[in-house]
């Protein structure tokens, strides 16, 4: 069972529907040391190859070596701006399918489709894409081509859609579901009669081998078309945590942040235009946070014409501010607010109306009067009348339906599980929790935050499951 259907888990379907990667004979990679490797074995799948083998030495902008090996794979010379093909070639193998069930509370593309459809995606288009079917190839049939390289949040979850279908992974998805429990039982204490029907329905995902003397217990409910709950119960041998990083934003902690002006979603901003409850005349809309979320934030009320203050706390020159890592040409949009961030603090006045960046500060209070302090790096403090609030600083997982938050599972046990700063703790090349056997965890998870790097852990589990 797969917990969340983003891009994570309908790689790792795929794959476990018996679709199969094999080195295209004939293929050169650029790397001359995994090209010899690759050869020694052509008619083996890179699923039953030793993947640490494969994977080592190579390097790139992941420290995953399966992701890192994957990737190139699929994707030989991008980094260096080449579009060199893919040196797979993919077999239906049917008797190799593993059954599952992915299940999610959206379409498949998870959190891509709570995404306003109209955000240009960061990576480039082409590392969006999934196994065996190049996502400006779908594009092309939509006789569309890609901005400045890049695609639209709402192209990117149509694909995913349309990867499910096309590739008849359907019937392993049900949408819709929310898991409320995940429990480690023993064989044993599943009562006789549910121990029966598993057993009489051969054909059921829920067959379980001999050896198994532990399963999982997943509890949960489906939204029924009417908006009812429908409970579900289901045992599996093992179990796949894809469920991403978006479900709870970060909170600041401080006075007044549950006022209902205070909102920790993009989409409350774009509500709010939408029902004219702010405007150009409306007092400023406060942005905090300098990700590219908070960015989006910017330049969407900068395209209202909304005023705009923005707090965060690093200086505009921090190296590590997402911002100084983009290249401006492909990022011109964010290049803007950077350049907006830099000239326009509230100590000078610079050349963008509507908006004020205060560099370095943190929020103290929100007022109910919709006051907000905020205190600068010398400890001085400034007081300004709001409209609304965003606090767009990060976000974290929900993974309330684990014992103990999953906190037990991640790198440091003493903090709660974060995909940047502390992750699960899964073996390199499986990606099978460290603490808890026949629990995996991919994607945002297990520390993999793109969408093209997501696919290493997925070919990794697939790995595993089939050697199991």
């Amino acid at each position: 069972v797969f917990l969340g259907n983003g891009p994570s888990g309908i790689c790792l379907s795929y794959l476990l529907s018996g679709y199969t990667p094999y080195f295209k004979r004939d293929s050169l990679h650029p790397h001359p040391i995994l090209q010899r490797k690759l050869e020694e074995a052509p008619d083996v799948s890179i699923l039953d190859q030793d993947l640490e083998y494969l994977s080592e030495g190579l390097e790139g902008r992941s420290h995953s070596p399966v992701a890192l090996l994957f990737d190139t794979l699929q994707r030989p010379d991008t980094d260096f701006g080449g579009t060199a093909e893919s040196v797979l070639t993919w077999w239906h193998e049917t008797n190799r399918a593993i059954p599952h069930l992915v299940l999610g509370r959206n379409a498949p593309g998870g959190a891509w489709h709570s995404i306003e459809g109209s955000m240009a995606t960061l990576s480039r288009g082409e590392w969006m894409g999934l196994p065996d079917l190049p996502f400006k190839d779908w594009l092309k049939q939509k006789r569309r081509g890609l901005r400045n390289n890049r695609a639209t949040a709402e192209d990117i979850a149509q694909y995913y859609q349309h990867y499910v279908m096309k590739k008849g992974l359907q019937k392993n998805f049900r949408c819709g579901t929310v898991v409320t429990s995940v429990r480690k039982v023993s064989a044993e204490s599943i009562s006789n009669h549910a121990q029966k029907d598993l057993q009489e329905n051969s054909d059921s995902v829920w067959n379980f081998s001999e050896k198994s003397m532990e399963v999982f217990h997943v509890d949960g409910f489906f939204k029924t078309v009417k908006g009812d709950k429908e409970p579900f119960s289901i045992y599996a041998e093992n179990v796949v945590l894809a469920t991403g990083t978006y479900d709870s934003p970060t909170w600041l902690g401080v006075k007044g942040e549950n006022l209902s002006y205070v909102h920790h979603q993009l989409s409350a901003l774009e509500e709010a235009v939408k029902n004219n409850d702010i405007g150009i005349m409306s007092d400023p809309v406060l942005i905090v946070g300098a990700g590219l979320t908070a960015a989006d934030a910017i330049l969407f009320a900068h395209h209202c014409n909304i005023p705009v203050i923005h707090v965060f706390r690093r200086r505009v020159s921090d190296p590590g501010l997402i911002f100084n890592q983009l290249p401006k040409m492909m990022y011109p949009e964010y290049h803007k607010v950077h350049q907006m961030m830099k000239e326009q603090s509230a100590a000078c006045a610079g050349p963008y109306e509507c908006y004020v960046s205060l560099p370095e500060h943190h929020v103290l209070s929100f007022g109910k009067d919709k006051k907000c302090i905020f205190q600068d790096k010398n400890g001085y403090q400034k007081v300004y009348k709001i409209s609304m609030a965003l606090v767009l600083t990060g976000s974290n997982p929900n993974l309330s339906f684990l014992p103990n938050n999953g906190i037990d599972l991640a790198m440091d046990s003493d903090q709660p599980v974060n995909s940047k700063r502390n992750p699960i703790d899964v073996d390199p090349f499986t990606y099978e929790c460290t603490h808890e056997k026949g629990l995996y965890a991919l994607g945002p998870l297990a520390g993999d935050n793109f969408v093209r790097f997501v696919q290493g852990g997925a070919l990794a589990v697939a790995s595993s499951l089939l050697k199991k």
